[in-house]
């Protein structure tokens, strides 16, 4: 893969608190960067949406989202998909 395809990574969060900022970190330490992180968040109730508007100021590349209602895993997943506009998903 050359650094001419743009990589689009598609996260659905809910009440991840815990592990979310353990995991954004990993995504962005690749050797190969991500052109754009879209994230859907489901309606958490504890920390998330602080962490990944903490996160979205500090790199550009995240996008963030946040449903009305609570959508559920597959829905929300379908709907960070449907946002990325990346070569490879």
């Amino acid at each position: 893969m050359n650094n001419t395809q743009h990589i689009s990574i598609a996260i659905a969060s809910y009440n991840g608190e815990k592990y979310l900022a353990e995991q954004l970190d990993s995504i962005l330490q690749q050797t190969y960067s991500a052109t754009e992180i879209i994230i859907i968040d489901d309606c958490s109730y504890d920390n998330t949406w602080n962490i990944l508007q903490e996160y979205a100021n500090q790199y550009p590349q995240i996008k963030l989202q946040q449903n009305e209602a609570n959508l559920g895993a597959c829905s929300s997943f379908t709907r960070a998909i449907s946002l990325c506009g990346g070569d490879y998903i």
